[in-house]
């Protein structure tokens, strides 16, 4: 049986039971080096197989192949594994190669459920996740994603949001959401969510400050209703008060 597992955004308190049992159960854990840091004590005594990163086709490959000899294996992600996780790739793969081995995909707790729930309720009406990440999706399919989200209305959920290679992407996703929402709207900050360094933070599309942006941040930009109360982020969703 290959298993594909979320592992949470960080914490093992936020790993679901399903995805803890799973780990303690399968003979192998196939992962991306980081992610089998985050579960070291959890998987002494079994064989692991690491690569780094964008190995995910290795990993996928290696995983696949471990299942056909009959072990148990599960592969991790981070975050739920179907949310820019493993799980597509695997399943992608299976499929295309013709691999007829059982597969399962174990969902875990996604960055921006962590972040919304250390921020306050962001996310209580309609919402979206877009990556801001251009390796694997053009840059303009994600800036028209943008502005239809943004036009929408929709809180936004930005994955991916900044790095060394990528500095001005999310300047421009917001100047693309500023088309249609005001520089005063609010927007929550969760960097490291779940981690020992987790910083959250409130503050609006006009002060938000990107030096402090990395790839392991989650940005939530609410909607036109989305305010601030007792220093918690809040999206009504409408109830009459």
């Amino acid at each position: 049986m290959l298993y594909i597992v979320g592992l949470g955004p960080g914490s093992q308190q936020l790993m679901t039971q399903e995805a803890i049992e799973t780990i303690k159960k399968v003979d192998t854990i196939v992962g991306y080096i980081t992610y089998i840091h985050l579960v070291e004590d959890m998987i002494k005594g079994k064989d692991i197989v690491t690569t780094g990163m964008r190995g995910e086709i290795e990993r996928s490959k290696k995983a696949i192949e471990i299942a056909e000899t009959g072990k148990d294996v599960a592969i991790i992600s981070s975050g739920d594994a179907g949310i820019y996780g493993m799980a597509g790739l695997v399943l992608e793969m299976a499929a295309k190669e013709d691999k007829h081995v059982d597969i399962k995909v174990i969902p875990g707790v996604t960055a921006s459920i962590a972040a919304a729930a250390a921020l306050g309720a962001p996310l209580m009406n309609d919402f979206c996740h877009i990556s801001l990440s251009d390796l694997m999706t053009p840059w303009d399919v994600i800036k028209d994603r943008l502005d239809a989200a943004a036009k929408s209305d929709f809180v936004i959920c930005l994955y991916n949001p900044r790095s060394k290679g990528r500095p001005n992407n999310l300047r421009e996703a917001l100047n693309i959401i500023l088309k249609y929402k005001s520089e005063d709207t609010v927007v929550g900050i969760g960097k490291d969510v779940a981690r020992k360094h987790e910083i959250d933070k409130i503050t609006t599309i006009k002060d938000l400050d990107e030096t402090e942006i990395n790839m392991t941040t989650i940005v939530i930009v609410g909607n036109k209703n989305t305010y601030v109360a007792d220093g918690r982020m809040i999206t009504p969703r409408g109830y009459t008060l």
